[in-house]
């Protein structure tokens, strides 16, 4: 069982109706919002900003945001949030290519040069220490204004809070997530480790 038992999607009503925007976004409403909410301040907070953080402004796609979310998410080790990242990329459209390969995104030829940039910035912002350097900013300062670059590293600061919650709580991984997992990064070696349900 992960740390705190996650509550029904019917405990708090209000979070229920924010958290549909999961059903766009993953098709489910995730465990760990369902545990958030024994405080449903915490979960409304969180919910209003993954939709902020998330909303689509432009050239910083859905897609390249999610592929962020899961070059953060591999960068510390959340096996939950990587899964919910990858699957989250292929709903909001990324090419089967960039899925098949995100691991290696810093040379496969479906990576373009800004998308490049943004995710090497959403690795060296990942890193602890954190990794964000003159040379970081220039390359970012080549492809992406200020606006894009505030929205790229609220995703990379909302799944920061998301790596530390998910890896510490053991959420235990939905079935669509795993399937997600497996199907774009078992060949990597994804494996559910933590997040199985039967972890403490």
């Amino acid at each position: 069982m992960p740390l705190v038992t996650p509550l029904s999607a019917a405990h708090d009503l209000e979070t229920k109706e924010l958290a549909e925007f999961f059903n766009e976004t993953l098709g489910f409403c995730p465990n760990s919002v369902l545990t958030m909410q024994r405080r449903p301040a915490i979960s409304k907070a969180f919910i209003n900003l993954n939709k902020a953080v998330m909303a689509n402004e432009g050239r910083v796609t859905s897609a390249l945001k999610r592929m962020i979310a899961w070059v953060s998410s591999n960068a510390t080790g959340c096996r939950y949030c990587q899964a919910h990242a990858i699957r989250a990329a292929e709903r909001y459209g990324a090419e089967k290519e960039q899925l098949d390969n995100i691991w290696e995104y810093k040379t496969h030829a479906a990576f373009s040069e800004a998308e490049r940039a943004a995710l090497d910035f959403s690795l060296a912002a990942s890193m602890v220490p954190n990794a964000v350097d003159a040379k970081i900013k220039e390359t970012l300062y080549t492809y992406w204004d200020e606006g894009e670059i505030v929205e790229m590293l609220g995703v990379i600061s909302l799944f920061g809070y998301l790596n530390r919650w998910n890896d510490s709580m053991g959420t235990s991984l939905e079935e669509d997530a795993i399937e997600s997992g497996n199907q774009f990064l078992g060949k990597n070696g994804f494996e559910v480790g933590k997040h199985n349900g039967s972890h403490y």
